[in-house]
């Protein structure tokens, strides 16, 4: 009999910080509710070559990779917290930490960061990253805010307009929402230029394109209570409006006015910079 192929896991980047603990604490509640294991990454800036036989610089580097080791450390005992029995496995990276979740994205479930980080040099892993990542990265990504976790009872919100992203956004949010046995927000909307074509027409033509993405979705033996709100506005406000009463937001990286190759949409952008609850991030894989 053949070996199943092994899960794609979730990747989680960590420094000291509690941003990166909340997203631990989160990556290891998502990773069980796809059964998939969990995987915590650090990393240590290398020795600048010129440098490389200075021991006091080599000693600063290992008091760092000893930070590190222990950021991991703490993150697998509070992943095993959340979820006792999740597959976890741990590294600490000899390089840069951008470039190491970047090449893990593309055959991850998801990658996973806080925020911000933690004083100089963790924001150069965390804070950084996350804009990175999000602006970069083969496959979503999903950035975890501070503050306490919104509640469990509350839907996932997503942003669709017909893209291609926007697409893999609601495939990604409607999986988040039927795991999760809560209901999904599908935000839509649409902002006219002069007086045709009429608001009647535009909110018609919103609802069918809404008809034929869900019905893609629909599961009869999972079913997902959907709220549409399709309606004339800016998408980054009436998203943040619908992301303060919910525990999970999911956008394309860049919707109909974007082009192939683009980094990061401006709706995205403002998104990951304002909301106060996770976001995912879908972002096209490699071919």
């Amino acid at each position: 009999m053949a070996a199943h192929a092994p899960k794609a896991p979730v990747v989680v980047g960590v420094d000291s910080s509690e941003d990166a603990m909340r997203a631990v604490r989160w990556a290891a509640h998502d990773a069980v509710l796809y059964k998939a294991p969990l995987e915590v990454v650090s990393a240590v800036p290398p020795v600048p070559e010129e440098h490389a036989g200075d021991p006091g610089v080599r000693e600063h580097h290992d008091r760092l990779r000893e930070q590190a080791r222990q950021a991991v450390d703490a993150a697998v005992v509070v992943a095993a917290e959340v979820a006792p029995g999740i597959g976890t496995s741990a590294a600490v990276i000899d390089g840069p930490i951008i470039p190491a979740l970047l090449e893990r994205a593309g055959g991850a479930r998801l990658v996973v960061v806080g925020a911000r980080g933690l004083g100089a040099y963790q924001r150069s892993l965390l804070g950084s990253v996350s804009t990175a990542l999000v602006r970069h990265a083969q496959g979503p990504i999903a950035v975890v805010p501070a503050g306490p976790p919104p509640g469990a009872e509350r839907p996932v919100v997503v942003g669709y307009d017909d893209s291609p992203c926007s697409a893999e956004a609601l495939t990604i949010a409607m999986g988040e929402a039927r795991r999760r046995g809560t209901g999904l927000v599908v935000v839509h909307t649409w902002q006219r230029f002069g007086d045709y074509p009429s608001p009647a027409a535009l909110d018609e033509e919103g609802n069918r394109l809404l008809d034929t993405a869900l019905a893609a979705h629909e599961d009869p033996d999972e079913p997902v209570e959907v709220r549409r709100v399709v309606v004339e506005d800016r998408p980054v406000r009436r998203l943040l409006d619908e992301s303060t009463a919910a525990q999970l937001v999911v956008v394309g990286s860049h919707g109909k006015g974007g082009f192939p190759g683009m980094t990061l949409g401006s709706t995205s952008q403002a998104l990951v910079h304002s909301v106060e609850c996770p976001i995912i991030v879908a972002r096209p894989r490699a071919a």
